[in-house]
């Protein structure tokens, strides 16, 4: 059930990282016109990075629950059978911990509970905590730079998703016999 949820939010997160991807194309083709006609509209620039930065991060995540990342395989390809098993295990494991520990920097960069403390107002949850991530806006946009960050708890979910199932599958993996232990 789980291997299936994570399938189905990487699929979901693959096509919105492709239409982000339009988006980042569509965005630079407008700001290459502006430009040629000598009206530049900066925003359209801070705007394609921001796009573009969801779009890595969603597509980061999809390619961790398709085991499709950039890894150097050397040691792997040498191992066979249980070994090469027990190390597909070991490396979700240090993936699982990588996303345990960004959601709880995550959680605590966001500090929910004591916003809402604050009565989810801005200037008493910074007197609070001295936390301005909910007062920072973007540069030219003046958006407010939360809502661009929300992207992190987004990959956050979707690594901490996709690396639990991994390690399940792993495990499960590993506890099955091989082919040629079922042969004898």
């Amino acid at each position: 059930m789980l291997h299936r949820f994570s399938a189905l939010w990487a699929k979901m997160e693959m096509a919105l990282a492709a239409v982000l991807a339009a988006g980042v194309t569509l965005m630079i083709l407008y700001n290459v016109t502006t430009r040629s006609m000598g009206n530049a509209i900066y925003w359209v620039d801070e705007t394609a990075i921001y796009i573009m930065v969801w779009m890595a991060f969603l597509a980061a995540s999809a390619a961790v629950q398709k085991r499709d990342s950039i890894a150097v395989t050397l040691v792997s390809d040498a191992l066979s059978g249980r070994r090469a098993q027990a190390l597909r295990l070991g490396v979700d494991l240090v993936i699982l911990g990588f996303a345990v520990a960004m959601a709880w920097l995550v959680w605590i960069w966001f500090d929910l509970p004591n916003l809402a403390e604050a009565g989810f107002e801005r200037r008493a949850f910074q007197r609070l905590t001295f936390n301005f991530i909910y007062s920072e806006p973007t540069l030219t946009l003046g958006w407010p730079k939360w809502v661009v960050w929300l992207i992190m708890p987004i990959f956050a979910f979707g690594l901490l998703l996709h690396s639990l199932s991994n390690t399940l599958l792993s495990i499960r993996a590993l506890r099955r016999p091989l082919p040629e232990e079922a042969a004898r």
